[in-house]
């Protein structure tokens, strides 16, 4: 792994100075500028995990202003994640930290929303739901598995989430050190639920509203990562 900072000036101070945003990164050379720049006038700190990809997302990360750690090879989504926290929890002063996508589905606002919640004390976790509100349009196929998913964390966890598979989550670096994941793809979703659950810190959910956009679409990413999320809750 090998980590890299942009040499731009980040934005002057914000309310959110201490908090971190960690991005995983695979093959959206596209479009994570344009998530990155959105964000860091909110959040000054942003590091992305380039998981392997091939088409210079690391560098164009770089060039937006994101902190960029790099794994030689695609290990999946949950081993970047596990990269990106491990890294903020690191960080001297680091308060909080958001998983968030680089595709842009996931809003800043939500994001600030979220810290603000722990940052006031009411809570420690935070997970991002979209059928708290109705912004969010999942379409058919994917609402009905991720209904299944819903159902299969509260039998493995135990924790009553509307929206299990949700990757926008919040939380502060204490909850944060005690994650550990070890599944790569996208059984890590359950994954740290639980182990977030085992902290016994307090946790809430919070309505996010993620946009399927016309590039998510057109990669076909609402059907295909539904699927995975059923293929990895089978047969994890």
């Amino acid at each position: 792994m090998q980590a890299s900072h942009s040499d731009q000036v980040a934005p002057g101070p914000t309310r959110y100075a201490d908090d971190w945003l960690v991005i995983p990164l695979y093959n959206e050379a596209t479009v994570v500028g344009d998530v990155i720049s959105a964000a860091l006038p909110t959040f000054p700190n942003i590091v992305c995990v380039d998981d392997g990809s091939s088409d210079g997302s690391g560098d164009a990360a770089r060039a937006a202003g994101a902190t960029v750690l790099t794994h030689a090879v695609n290990l999946g989504q949950g081993a970047a994640l596990q990269t990106g926290i491990s890294f903020v929890c690191e960080q001297p002063g680091a308060r909080a930290l958001v998983t968030f996508d680089a595709d842009g589905q996931h809003q800043v606002q939500d994001a600030a929303a979220m810290v603000d919640l722990i940052d006031s004390g009411e809570t420690s976790i935070v997970f991002g739901s979209r059928f708290l509100d109705g912004r969010t349009k999942p379409g058919f196929v994917k609402r009905t598995i991720l209904t299944f998913a819903v159902w299969f964390t509260k039998q493995s966890t135990g924790m009553r989430l509307t929206d299990a598979h949700n990757g926008l989550r919040a939380m502060s670096v204490q909850a944060a050190r005690r994650v550990n994941l070890q599944q790569d793809r996208m059984a890590h979703a359950s994954e740290i639920v639980l182990q977030l659950g085992r902290t016994g810190l307090p946790w809430r959910e919070h309505p996010v509203h993620v946009l399927y956009t016309d590039y998510s679409r057109g990669k076909g990413q609402s059907v295909w990562n539904s699927v995975n999320i059923l293929v990895d809750l089978l047969f994890k």
